[in-house]
């Protein structure tokens, strides 16, 4: 796996460049600003993009600006997103498009080495990599549209641990229920959101961050 990191924090840089070659990725280019990042990214064709959501020169969102042109002009490209805190509107504008091959993290998971190179992994091969508080924030902010005040409790659960990107299998795994449980809750979830089932993980995970994300 080859990777370009955009973090303008030399520690946090380093650090994420160590725990990847520790865990046999290959970091192309490390740069301390967004500036050059699409140029970069154009010329060393990584299988995946880490940026910062502020970097220089005004600290606001160049990271996130150039994700999303990232993302426009090279599409399909794997991005994952770090940011210090939950910024819902961010989140929304980067989800705002396909979210095949997309993540947003905060900062404080890369401490878990297990479970951010397992986000990394996962969003290099297309997957969706969804901090736990995004989605929870996410779900906070649509529980009183509808038909989402239908969902039981249960298939609430389901339904934020499908936005973080885990399969049918994690779920399973994280709830303690079968296969075929968690495959009931899903089609019973699209079925009451209006949203047709899809064949993939991935795609049902779009289906749900495109209601979530909508105005």
């Amino acid at each position: 796996m080859r990777v370009v990191i955009a973090e303008d924090s030399v520690l946090l840089r380093e650090g994420i460049t160590r725990i990847l070659a520790e865990h046999g990725a290959e970091v192309a280019a490390a740069l301390g600003d967004a500036g050059r990042l699409l140029a970069v990214v154009r010329e060393s064709k990584p299988d995946l993009v880490i940026v910062d959501v502020r970097m220089p020169p005004t600290f606001t969102d160049e990271g996130l600006r150039a994700a999303v042109e990232l993302r426009s002009v090279l599409p399909g490209t794997p991005v994952l997103v770090l940011s210090q805190y939950v910024e819902e509107r961010f989140a929304t504008e980067l989800l705002g498009g396909s979210t095949v091959g997309v993540g947003y993290l905060l900062k404080e998971r890369v401490a878990d080495v297990s479970d951010f190179i397992s986000a990394c992994r996962r969003v290099a091969i297309g997957g969706t990599a969804l901090d736990p508080e995004v989605v929870a924030q996410l779900l906070v902010r649509s529980r009183r549209r509808e038909p989402l005040a239908t969902l039981t409790p249960r298939e609430r659960e389901v339904l934020g641990l499908m936005a973080e990107g885990l399969s049918n299998s994690g779920i399973a795994q994280r709830l303690v229920v079968s296969d075929g449980a968690v495959e009931k809750h899903i089609t019973s979830i699209l079925s009451k959101l209006e949203l047709s089932t899809a064949d993939t993980d991935h795609r049902r995970v779009l289906a749900v961050l495109t209601y979530l994300g909508s105005d």
